[in-house]
């Protein structure tokens, strides 16, 4: 702590002066390396919803059905594309079913590095030991597991209170009227959390007098460079997380386990993502109904706002039995998942979908029908509103990416007429 402190005194000065404040194969899994580049989506879209996580199942949740969905932990064969750590060899590394962008992997005397495609790698150093001499510069040093958490990617704080370690988190780059999921709401009434600052914009005083361990940021923090090499100035590792860019809604769902080996839980990341699929049902055998669906909201320039055909909602609406209306869309502007379009280019492609979902996790949240004929009047001929079939994604989707997979289900529910009660995520606008 002496060193962190000195170092600490020097960047918290400098920043004042600126003004800124081999074996078995497991049954099922991924075993590529995380190497490369990756599209996806590093937008960071929050809002307040109306529904309850309180419900959200318990790690310690066991049934039959859950045993046949969990996979086996770890794999112990093709361990080539391991990260090299001086002295130490790789034994096994984690089995991933669905996810793409990161891989950890385990060595002797309990050391792990977790690898983040285009993101780095972690080394996590066990408690009470040292990282071994030698190691490469591009290693970001943990130690495990890691205390005072700066949450600054509010998608994943939801991965905490899952997995039982919401206390590991004491600073938040979120306040209060910003979170929509029901724990960090509750850390911070009762004190045990406390707002930080902006990732743009962190209280580098708080971040040193709780002795941060580690700051979790999002791929925004990579449009405030001079701010990640300050807190890591400070002694404080950075880890990226990137979870936004995996396209698959279980792929997404399923970085519970990069948490889990963040926090040594790896058992009960792989008890909870078991017992979410299987919660999920029949999700891999939902017939396709013939039934097209919209994605899309309206921006402050009156645009509508679509995603590109390869995103993770497009997936979603095609994995549920619906069928996205653009079928080849790319965003030809750049790497954003989102497209903008002219209303007459949208009515043009859309106005016969058998139903419209609005995105109102990034806009304000339809009131009724009329707010959406208010914004255009066009929206009066579209089929699923002659219909009453437009519906809308809550805002606290987003920061519920350990169920993100329920909102499959939702518009499985949806495009099968489903019970609207059973629903989390989708409330249809009348």
């Amino acid at each position: 702590m002496k060193i962190k402190t000195i170092a600490a005194a020097a960047v918290l000065a400098a920043s004042l002066a600126l003004g800124a404040c081999g074996g078995g194969t497991a049954v099922t899994g991924n075993s590529s390396a995380v190497s490369g580049s990756a599209a996806g989506s590093s937008e960071e879209a929050s809002g307040k919803g109306t529904g309850d996580v309180s419900s959200v199942p318990s790690v310690s949740a066991s049934s039959a059905k859950n045993a046949a969905q969990k996979a086996e932990l770890y794999v112990t064969e093709d361990l080539g594309d391991a990260p090299e750590l001086s002295g130490l060899t790789c034994e096994k590394k984690l089995n991933l079913q669905y996810a793409k962008d990161f891989a950890v992997y385990y060595y002797d005397d309990d050391y792990k590095i977790i690898s983040i495609r285009d993101g780095g790698n972690y080394l996590i150093v066990p408690e009470g030991k040292e990282a071994p001499q030698g190691i490469s510069d591009d290693l970001v040093v943990i130690q495990g597991p890691p205390k005072n958490i700066y949450m600054a990617a509010s998608g994943s704080m939801c991965f905490f209170p899952a997995l039982g370690c919401m206390d590991s988190v004491t600073m938040t780059s979120v306040d209060r009227d910003g979170w929509y999921i029901q724990a960090p709401i509750d850390a911070i009434n009762a004190g045990t959390m406390t707002f930080a600052g902006k990732y743009s914009e962190p209280d580098y005083e708080m971040l040193i007098s709780k002795d941060c361990g580690l700051a979790i940021e999002s791929t925004m923090i990579l449009h405030a460079p001079k701010v990640k090499e300050m807190i890591e100035g400070l002694g404080i590792p950075v880890l990226i997380d990137r979870c936004s860019y995996e396209t698959d809604p279980f792929g997404r769902m399923e970085w519970v386990k990069m948490y889990g080996a963040l926090m040594g839980k790896e058992e009960a990341a792989a008890d909870y993502f078991a017992n979410e699929l299987t919660s999920l049902g029949d999700y891999k055998n939902f017939e396709d109904t013939g039934k097209t669906v919209a994605f899309f909201s309206i921006n402050s320039n009156q645009q509508v706002t679509v995603r590109k055909t390869d995103d993770i909602i497009p997936n979603m609406i095609n994995m549920s039995g619906g069928s996205y209306i653009f079928k080849d869309l790319e965003n030809t502007a750049g790497n954003s998942v989102s497209v903008n379009l002219s209303m007459e280019k949208f009515y043009a492609d859309a106005k016969d979908a058998d139903y419209l979902v609005y995105n109102a996790i990034i806009e304000t949240p339809l009131t009724g029908m009329s707010d959406l004929t208010g914004k255009n009047p066009m929206f009066s001929q579209f089929k699923a509103v002659q219909n009453g079939n437009v519906w809308q994604v809550d805002k606290s989707w987003y920061q519920s990416t350990d169920r993100v997979g329920e909102l499959l289900a939702d518009l499985h529910h949806m495009v099968t007429d489903g019970n609207a009660e059973e629903m989390k995520f989708l409330k249809k606008v009348s």
